[in-house]
């Protein structure tokens, strides 16, 4: 896939402005000539929410077939939660002080990946949390994480989209007390807060795993200003490291989350 010169321009112009990634200066990522990966599920009637969310995702048919003048035209309408599908969590989501959607430096949404596979554990847990010993076993392999990176957890949930029952653990509607997929685990955060990275990702419904109650990721990622983003596809194209990952949230001004658009760029 070629990205269009203009597109390759606006990557080019935003990545000027984020800290040199010795990883990808060394590989010598070609923006112009990467491959994209797209990490992100479509927004239809079969999108998962959050189970306690009223209304999901509604799109209204205004206009479609000739207008009075004798041209083809087509406009909807849509509404939705902010949080459903492929989404940001900002801050603002669970700390008092966060950022919200709108505030967020586009610069932190863009940036190096850190890729980390516990889809093999998730088979055997399905209510597996990211321990330390798995970040730092990531490092021994790749590297020390650096400040500014893009963190994408892999627990091979995306494989069960948009199936709810088998995405969640559980299809009650207005009930989340009884969900079961894997995630981050806060001990696992703490760490990559100290690292200083950007975003953590996951492709499950939660930064937190289904059974969380208290939500210590979100809490602790919020505080730190991290960025969440949930409901990921396709990871298991990419690699451990060297993909650069663009995040970019509808900019809803006052938003505690948005729907987003997730992109890899990957060398050839």
């Amino acid at each position: 896939m070629r990205l269009t010169l203009a597109f390759a321009a606006a990557c080019a112009a935003t990545l000027a402005v984020l800290p040199a990634s010795p990883p990808l200066h060394a590989e010598g990522l070609n923006i112009a000539g990467a491959r994209i990966v797209d990490l992100t599920h479509a927004i239809d009637r079969d999108t998962i929410f959050w189970p306690t969310e009223k209304k999901t995702f509604e799109l209204v048919e205004e206009h479609r077939g000739l207008t009075e003048r004798g041209f083809f035209y087509a406009a909807n309408r849509f509404c939705l939660p902010e949080h459903g599908g492929t989404h940001v969590d900002a801050p603002f989501h669970f700390a008092k002080e966060g950022k919200t959607v709108g505030a967020l430096p586009i610069e932190r949404m863009v940036g190096p990946a850190a890729f980390i596979d516990v889809s093999a554990k998730a088979a055997v847990d399905v209510d597996y949390t990211l321990q330390p010993a798995d970040v730092t076993a990531w490092e021994a392999l790749n590297g020390k994480i650096a400040p500014g990176t893009i963190v994408l957890l892999r627990t091979g949930w995306s494989s069960r989209w948009p199936d709810k029952r088998a995405y969640l653990g559980d299809d009650t509607p207005g009930d989340a007390s009884h969900l079961h997929f894997p995630s981050y685990g806060a001990d696992a955060v703490r760490l990559l807060i100290a690292r200083g990275v950007s975003v953590i990702g996951v492709d499950t419904a939660s930064i937190d795993n289904g059974p969380s109650k208290d939500f210590l990721v979100h809490r602790a990622a919020g505080a730190a200003n991290v960025i969440g983003v949930e409901n990921l596809t396709n990871l298991d194209q990419l690699p451990p490291k060297g993909a650069w990952v663009v995040a970019l949230p509808m900019k809803i001004a006052q938003g505690t989350g948005a729907p987003a658009r997730v992109i890899a760029l990957l060398p050839r």
